[in-house]
């Protein structure tokens, strides 16, 4: 990297997208990880969705408890 950098002829919000959707990677510790995707695979179904399903639950009772 350099020391500086020079920013003159920059643009400001050059790339800014005001409807960019992201997307927020998670990293599961390995045995969560194995856990849900062969718990998935015995339901058949993606492991995006137990997990989110998971989260959703888990949010509507914390919120239930507030």
């Amino acid at each position: 990297m350099k020391k500086e950098y020079d920013f003159t002829v920059g643009e400001r919000g050059k790339f800014y997208r005001p409807n960019a959707k992201l997307e927020l990677p998670v990293y599961l510790e390995k045995d969560v990880a194995e856990f849900i995707q062969e718990y998935a695979r015995q339901k058949n179904i993606d492991t995006n969705q137990v997990v989110n399903d998971w989260l959703r639950n888990n949010i509507k009772l914390i919120q239930s408890l507030l």
